[in-house]
């Protein structure tokens, strides 16, 4: 039985922001989400009993990775504005 996640965040605007300077409040929460993909990624990756899931893992970690690179790239370049 699969036990129910609750998601309140999904119940608010994750981009309603007062301000334009808030760029850096949204990287933040972005950043912190790709953290949690990548780290429950890298477990299944770990936990994985057969290729096909190793691999669909492998996936998961090398498109988070590459996520939280653009991120970090796109901040910078905000921030260098």
């Amino acid at each position: 039985m699969r036990s129910q996640i609750p998601y309140p965040h999904l119940q608010t605007d994750p981009l309603q922001m007062d301000q334009p300077t808030d760029l850096g409040a949204l990287f933040h929460r972005l950043n912190n989400q790709l953290g949690i993909i990548l780290a429950n990624a890298e477990l299944l990756e770990a936990r994985a009993t057969d290729d096909a899931s190793s691999s669909r893992a492998s996936q998961i970690v090398t498109s988070a990775v590459e996520a939280i690179s653009a991120a970090q790239h796109i901040r910078s370049r905000w921030q260098d504005k």
